[in-house]
């Protein structure tokens, strides 16, 4: 009997440019833990075709008290780094958040802000903090809206939150099933109603690449990545 590995795509995220979510700056926050870390991610993302890279630390008040001032020596140590990457950031929103809008954001693109919420409840502020950001003369782009269990029952939330002017952006590995099946068709319900804006790595760690790496074998998945009208070259 003869047994035959599936060839693997190796370029897949070529089609996708930018990877506009992931913890590439080391040492700050849940993600990279060194500058060597941070440059072997990178160059493994370049050969799966990423082509430029907008790293989004965490700041959250009381976990990850990150600013400009903050980020600025650790995201310097990746001037070496094999492509243009870019210091952005995923905001944490809480009763916090609104102080941090008191300074300039760090955004992807000059507009657009990556925010998250809490996974375990849905805050109750959270139209009235997407509508600040938006008066502050941004646009907000919500982090993986389908890792948010509390919309799964009522899928027409998401719909409504993109259509008061919020782009979403999901994680690939929930396409895989990477964090549950439930956030797998969370995932894949978003795509199928083409309601995704942006996709994004979220790369946190070694483990986070080894799932990331193994989608080059999923040709259902590799041909989403080439058709859907993912808008992350425009960043």
């Amino acid at each position: 009997m003869f047994f035959f590995r599936k060839k693997r795509i190796t370029d897949f995220l070529k089609a996708i440019g930018t990877d506009i979510h992931s913890h590439l700056v080391p040492g700050v926050d849940d993600g990279s833990p060194d500058i060597h870390t941070s440059l072997s991610f990178i160059e493994q993302l370049q050969e799966l075709g990423i082509r430029k890279i907008v790293t989004t630390p965490h700041i959250m008040t009381e976990l990850y008290p990150n600013s400009i001032q903050t980020l600025s020596a650790p995201f310097g140590q990746l001037k070496d780094a094999p492509l243009p990457v870019h210091l952005a950031a995923e905001y944490y929103m809480d009763e916090n958040f609104s102080g941090l809008m008191e300074a300039p954001l760090l955004t992807l693109n000059g507009e657009l802000v990556l925010v998250e919420i809490s996974f375990i409840s849905e805050p109750f502020q959270l139209h009235s903090w997407l509508f600040d950001i938006q008066t502050k003369g941004y646009r907000p782009v919500l982090a993986h809206p389908e890792r948010y269990s509390y919309f799964h029952d009522r899928p027409e939330a998401y719909r409504d939150i993109r259509n008061r002017g919020v782009d979403l952006q999901v994680n690939l590995l929930s396409l895989t099933g990477y964090y549950g099946r439930q956030i797998q068709q969370a995932a894949w319900w978003l795509i199928d109603q083409q309601l995704v804006d942006f996709i994004g790595t979220d790369l946190h760690h070694q483990r986070h690449l080894r799932g990331i790496k193994a989608i080059g074998e999923d040709k259902k998945l590799v041909r989403l990545l080439q058709e859907y009208p993912f808008r992350n070259n425009s960043i």
